[in-house]
């Protein structure tokens, strides 16, 4: 992957453990690695295809002096997720924030912290089949258009669908949808089961009835099995309501566990 180098970017800022540190401040140097596609920018000599390095050095230059922090490890973190967001092109950050002299009580040249960070491909599966669910889906909806650290790519009609496994309940309404995110697998499992709770959802019996039911199918192509999440979703290919909206967005993607597309998996399962 293409990128771009800032190196030792000096700024001076208040952040550390030690009062003194907040108060006074001291000198950082910051070094980045900006990935994004250089291709069209270098075709076109135009700017507007880059990441304006300049910007970028005067936007971490605000952020370092614009916030205290305890941590190092925390400035870090705060100053990658905030040039994700700023800068749409940059799809992944290498950082390193440089700490010189730092007041250990003995002779060291510098203390650093160094971290990756990036936009991840995800896709979720939405359903309802209690109280209003249209509106239960649009409000999940709504919550993710105005989280930073997520961005809706596509997303797929709602449809009506028969109940899977516990039949004696009422239809759902369902969708899929196709992210980007700064958050973990388990970040986002997270964030899908407090969207879930703020929609009215309580512990339920298996299969049974929910105001709001969010799946995560894929993320990026890991296969990831933990006591919490298991990633591909391992019921996917039994289910039409999560195939037939995921072949409205995105037939061609590739099970990573079984090595099946979609709509293979979506035509083997119309033929049981």
């Amino acid at each position: 992957m293409d990128y771009i180098t800032i190196k030792n970017l000096e700024v001076f800022s208040r952040h550390g453990v030690l009062e003194e540190e907040n108060r006074l401040g001291q000198k950082f140097a910051i070094n980045a690695r900006l990935y994004f596609d250089t291709k069209e920018a270098g075709s076109t000599d135009d700017l507007n295809m880059s990441v304006d390095y300049s910007s970028v050095c005067h936007f971490m230059n605000a952020f370092m002096k614009g916030h205290t922090f305890k941590l190092i490890e925390t400035a870090a973190e705060r100053l990658a997720t905030d040039i994700l967001i700023e800068y749409p092109r940059v799809t992944s950050i290498w950082l390193e924030i440089r700490k010189p002299w730092a007041p250990i009580g003995l002779p060291i040249e510098e203390v650093a912290v160094t971290i990756e960070r990036g936009w991840h491909r995800a896709f979720l599966s939405l359903g309802s089949n209690m109280a209003d669910r249209e509106m239960s889906l649009k409000e999940a909806f709504y919550y993710m258009e105005n989280n930073d650290a997520i961005r809706i790519l596509k997303q797929s009609e709602i449809i009506e669908t028969e109940p899977y496994g516990m039949t004696n309940q009422e239809k759902f309404l369902n969708c899929a949808m196709e992210i980007s995110t700064l958050m973990t697998p388990e970040e986002m499992l997270t964030y899908c089961k407090n969207l879930e709770r703020m929609a009215g959802r309580v512990k339920t019996e298996h299969w049974g009835p929910r105001p709001l039911d969010i799946d995560i199918l894929f993320y990026d192509d890991i296969i990831l099995d933990s006591e919490k999440l298991t990633i591909p979703h391992p019921d996917m290919q039994n289910r039409f309501f999560v195939l037939d909206p995921m072949m409205e967005i995105a037939p061609y993607v590739r099970h990573p566990g079984i090595n099946k597309t979609i709509k293979e998996m979506r035509e083997a399962l119309a033929a049981k």
